[in-house]
């Protein structure tokens, strides 16, 4: 296979996964994107910006379906689920985020571990409008996609080989999505303390 015939099966593989994961969030999206970005770095730095596009794609694709599923779903999707099973004023805060700042909204939600899901449906219940939502997370989706192909670029140069950087990348992703998820729970906790 070429190196062209190559980057274009590794840019579609991550399309896919990205996605994949952005509809059903059990694949590392962020980990994939930086893995990607630093092979692609090794072999061609100006594919780094085609990785940043097909992650951005690929993300992008896969919220606009979820989306489409919560607009779909409402709130009997949300009982259903029972995924916002959170206190009515951090609900209310998601919906002024949205209205006023749909952008840094999304894109926080997708560097937060779990919680893309919770802000779409959040979204989806307030009536966020299909074209401002588009709007938002063309950028959103850049972003994101550009955040962690940077981590990946980050790790390449630190380590020779281009494994290591991959490896490095991987393993900084994870570990940056643990630690906010940590925050996130801490912030949940002494939240929860205050209420009661």
């Amino acid at each position: 296979m070429t190196t062209f015939g190559a980057l274009l099966a590794a840019l579609a593989g991550l399309f896919a996964v990205v996605a994949a994961g952005s509809t059903v969030p059990i694949l590392p999206t962020g980990a994939a994107v930086s893995a990607t970005a630093v092979v692609a770095a090794h072999r061609c730095p100006l594919a780094v910006l085609l990785v940043v596009c097909a992650g951005a794609a690929g993300a992008y694709c896969g919220d606009a379906g979820t989306y489409a599923i919560c607009r779909a779903g409402g709130e009997a999707l949300t009982r259903r689920l029972r995924i916002l099973r959170q206190p009515l004023h951090l609900a209310e805060t998601v919906k002024r985020r949205l209205t006023e700042s749909p952008v840094s909204a999304l894109l926080v939600s997708r560097l937060v571990p779990g919680g893309r899901i919770p802000v779409l449906l959040t979204a989806a219940i307030v009536g966020l409008s299909w074209r401002r939502f588009a709007t938002a997370n063309v950028a959103a989706c850049a972003l994101w996609s550009a955040t962690y192909a940077a981590i990946g670029l980050l790790g390449r140069s630190v380590f020779p080989q281009p494994w290591q950087g991959v490896v490095a990348a991987l393993v900084i992703a994870l570990g940056a999505t643990q630690l906010a998820s940590w925050l996130r729970h801490r912030r949940d906790r002494h939240q929860r303390r205050l209420d009661a």
